[in-house]
């Protein structure tokens, strides 16, 4: 079949104090972030990197100085190359090879298109490990690998997973790992399940029809569906807010504390991040933990992000198969568009 170049894009973070202001300059110079004109943009990222580097390096502190992103997706990719042409796979079935381009930091998508053009594949499948699609993260990961590709020169067939919020095996995995939580917090009370999502400005999604909130409800409703308990009490939250625009909601923080005052245990489960990083190392397992105790929560535990596990490593790589035989652009609940019509911001057109 040839050889595959598979793309894994995530949002990358810093490798040691230094790489901070660096990375929220990246950030907050990205378009996709702020929309001002380049000038003004560029003026605005150097104000905001300069003002949030402190706080932001007081945070990886926490976990050693820098992010574990990037060694988490290069861990996903070696399970993902090994899903798809696992050890005593036909060698006429090619080659494959999975690379990782980082949003804001490296390595970033010029280095890893000169990667894959050293390569040389036949074919390329770019896969998004944000497993809702948003304008704010897959769009612009997308747009800067287009870039990329062609200043390296890429001109192989290239396919694109949009999305995968529903697939069965995220699912799967998100199941699995909550339900030992789960369990464990019963000794505390009747436990509730927050599934917790990085926040949007509300703008985003009611000036860009963004679909990004719309596909993390369907998630949180197909975990809880998976967990089976017709009793389970779950709740869709979101965290990370920053700055003074109105947020989607409702926040993570404001979850915790109606969980206080109802005197019930906290079990918090990621689903939108597929890998361990400050927003969960920091943000959760530190930062939210302390306002549990201080709120009266009477136990708190965080579901693990899915990493490696095995049913989304094999899910990916079922994906990967599909999309091969298939259209340019996949959006895996049902092969083409699912989002609502009033979502404009949906990659696959019209509904």
């Amino acid at each position: 079949m040839g050889k595959l170049a598979v793309v894994m894009l995530n949002l990358g973070g810093p490798d040691r104090p230094e790489s901070v202001r660096p990375f929220l300059f990246n950030l907050f110079n990205d378009p996709a972030i702020i929309g001002a004109p380049g000038p003004l943009r560029w003026a605005l990222a150097q104000f905001i990197s300069r003002r949030r580097a402190p706080a932001a390096r007081a945070i990886y502190a926490e976990i050693g100085g820098g992010s574990p992103l990037l060694a988490n997706t290069e861990a996903q990719a070696g399970a993902l190359a090994d899903a798809l042409a696992p050890k005593g796979s036909d060698p006429a079935d090619g080659e494959v090879r999975v690379f990782v381009a980082m949003r804001y930091w490296h390595p970033r998508s010029d280095e890893t298109a000169a990667a894959v053009a050293a390569f040389a594949p036949d074919e390329i499948v770019l896969l998004p490990l944000y497993p809702q699609y948003s304008t704010t993260t897959t769009a612009s990961s997308l747009a800067d690998w287009g870039r990329a590709a062609r200043r390296a020169g890429l001109a192989a067939p290239t396919r694109t997973l949009c999305c995968y919020p529903v697939a069965a095996g995220w699912i799967a995995s998100l199941a699995r790992l909550a339900r030992g939580p789960l369990a464990a917090a019963r000794a505390h009370g009747t436990p509730r399940l927050l599934l917790s999502a990085h926040g949007l400005p509300e703008k985003v999604v009611s000036e860009r029809g963004d679909p990004y909130q719309w596909q993390v409800e369907e998630t949180a409703a197909a975990v809880a569906a998976a967990l089976g308990e017709p009793d389970l009490d779950w709740r869709v939250c979101y965290q990370s807010r920053v700055g003074p625009l109105a947020w989607i909601g409702p926040g993570t923080d404001e979850e915790i504390r109606r969980a206080g005052r109802d005197g019930v245990p906290v079990v918090l489960c990621p689903i939108a991040f597929v890998s361990e990083h400050s927003e969960t190392l920091v943000e959760l397992d530190i930062t939210s933990r302390k306002l549990a105790a201080e709120c009266g929560v009477p136990h708190y535990t965080r579901v693990p992000a899915v990493g490696v596990d095995e049913p989304f490593v094999t899910g990916l790589a079922g994906l990967v198969r599909r999309l091969r035989q298939g259209e340019g652009r996949l959006c895996s609940m049902n092969g083409g568009r699912r989002c609502p019509a009033r979502l404009q911001g949906c990659p696959l057109g019209a509904a």
